[in-house]
């Protein structure tokens, strides 16, 4: 059932108005943990947000199905919930707009809100404070086991932050499998552990899908009406919805994923783009689980001895670990961060990057499993689409907003750290010690991709090579003013010392004849694509 729709009303003076953001839904969340009779709690779906990117359709329907389901659990517990719907008369389509609308309706004695997720969103916020009648609190999100303040204070001033510090930082805090002062096991990381290929005829488990219910199927017709334009498609659908539903997911994957999860977080298939992976990264950062309850059930599988030790470990270094860093990170340092360039990359992105139709198969699977999923793990993200945008020279501003627009669970405080340091290395050092560039053999080690693809991986030069093998060298050819002196690339460019004057010239000009060839626009005879997918102008793209 859904919640019902608001209407222009006058209701009796309200304590508290409790403003909850669509990725905030948890009925813990730092806004609502101290709910009163009287109060209000309002959630909007509006415009501006489902638009600012041309979000993949699949996210608009999991945020929107997913506050409508939060709002009747809400409303079961007998909390008076003011819920906003995209079609409602008199939708403003702002967050702003439709705050002013329910205060007018509801006149409280003050506005409650969590800090949101995003830098534009805190400078609205700001303005609430400034604009609205009434008081604004603004709360820590305490969904998060690192609060942003600590996180500064930890990073300080220092030029380069890395994630393994942290970790470590947030191991002692939490007692998450330590035993004592010390990690379990005797060591930290257990990484090198976790880089295994899938083996030929790896018989890949079912993951546990959810059949859209009747919300959902309302909600896809509305994305439908209003959204048809975006990317992606909604035939693939099966997120978890609910708390329950996150619930059971996280579970599932506790039980049948996170045993083998370790072994194979790297590896790549085919037509099998979840393998092992949790699929509860969009719930997670929605607000339907929290980090701690996540790395809880992972460490009592270690405990209990239903997952081994590495299993456990890089998956709680994948939660507490980087996404707690890159959160601190974004706020640390933005908002100077996002317009740093450190590669000076300016190659626009190329339209098979929305189309799919490149004859780089790894491109190609990955894609297209974007479009029918919303999603692609990590190793798909960095070393994929990631390694190929690194290589290729993309605008940093570009390729952030593809990740931002594509993926269900990318919020640019999360999207943004990992793209523009992880992948690009725009930030030269601050997240990461070298670039993540790596030639077809990577690729070719950790999937099945290369045996399919109309270009030969074992080959390094010509028209049939893999592009991946003369971009990577091109690439440490065109910074090695940059990067050269970086001892993490010292033996890459020892290598690359010894090639003769002529192997050098034949590697950049067939980088130079292969991305000549690139383009941005959409080819006349492409399936049908967004226009404009997702592309902003300069002043859109970073506007603090």
């Amino acid at each position: 059932m859904a919640p019902q729709k608001s209407a222009p009303r006058k209701s009796p003076r309200a304590k508290t108005l409790r403003f909850v953001l669509g990725d905030q839904l948890n009925r813990r969340v730092s806004s609502l943990v101290d709910l009163d009779d009287g109060d209000v709690v309002l959630i909007v779906e509006v415009m501006a947000e489902a638009t600012y990117v041309r979000h993949h359709k699949q996210k608009i329907a999991f945020l929107f199905s997913a506050m409508r389901h939060f709002a009747v659990e809400l409303e079961a517990e007998g909390i008076a919930v003011d819920y906003v719907r995209l079609d409602d008369p008199g939708n403003t389509g702002s967050f702003t707009g439709e705050l002013e609308r329910a205060a007018a309706r509801h006149a409280p004695t003050r506005v409650v809100v969590t800090e949101p997720g995003e830098w534009r969103v805190w400078a609205m916020m700001q303005d609430w404070r400034d604009d609205l009648a009434v008081p604004v609190e603004i709360r820590d999100d305490n969904r998060f086991l690192c609060p942003r303040r600590e996180f500064a204070d930890w990073a300080g001033d220092r030029r380069a932050l890395r994630m393994e510090t942290f970790y470590r930082g947030m191991r002692r805090r939490t007692g998450l499998l330590m035993d004592g002062k010390e990690p379990v096991g005797g060591q930290w990381n257990f990484d090198a552990d976790n880089r295994k290929k899938l083996p030929k005829n790896h018989a890949v488990p079912n993951r546990l899908r959810f059949a859209p219910d009747a919300t959902t199927r309302e909600v896809f017709a509305l994305v439908e009406r209003h959204f048809a334009g975006h990317f992606g498609d909604l035939d693939g659908f099966g997120w978890p919805v609910t708390r329950g539903e996150a619930l059971d997911a996280l579970k599932h994957f506790i039980a049948d994923g996170l045993p083998t999860f370790g072994d194979y977080q790297d590896a790549m298939k085919a037509g099998a783009p979840f393998l092992y992976h949790a699929l509860i990264s969009p719930p997670l950062n929605a607000g339907l689980l929290t980090a701690e309850e996540v790395c809880r059930a992972a460490e009592r599988a270690y405990r209990e001895g239903a997952a081994p030790l590495h299993c456990a470990e890089g998956f709680i270094r994948q939660i507490l670990g980087w996404r707690e860093y890159v959160r601190g990170l974004y706020w640390a340092r933005m908002p100077a961060y996002a317009e740093t360039n450190a590669l000076d990359a300016t190659r626009d992105l190329p339209w098979f990057y929305w189309s799919g139709e490149t004859e780089m198969n790894c491109l190609a699977q990955v894609v297209s499993e974007t479009r029918a999923h919303a999603y692609a793990h990590h190793i798909q993200r960095l070393m994929v689409t990631g390694n190929f945008a690194l290589l290729a020279g993309l605008a940093p501003a570009q390729v952030e907003e593809w990740y931002l627009v594509v993926f269900a669970d990318a919020y640019e405080w999360v999207e943004l750290p990992n793209v523009h340091g992880m992948v690009l290395w725009a930030d030269g050092g601050v997240m990461g010690s070298k670039p993540y560039a790596a030639s077809g053999a990577y690729i070719n080690r950790m999937s099945d991709y290369c045996g399919a693809c109309r270009y030969d991986v074992a080959k390094k030069a010509g028209p049939d090579a893999c592009p991946f093998n003369y971009l990577y060298w091109n690439f440490l050819m065109a910074n090695a003013d940059r990067l050269e002196g970086n001892p993490r690339l010292a033996m890459p460019y020892r290598s690359l010392a010894k090639m003769t004057p002529a192997r050098k010239a034949e590697i950049a000009s067939d980088a130079a004849s292969f991305l000549d060839g690139l383009s941005a626009d959409a080819p006349s005879a492409s399936r049908a694509i967004p226009d404009e997918a997702g592309r902003r102008s300069k002043d859109q793209l970073r506007i603090f």
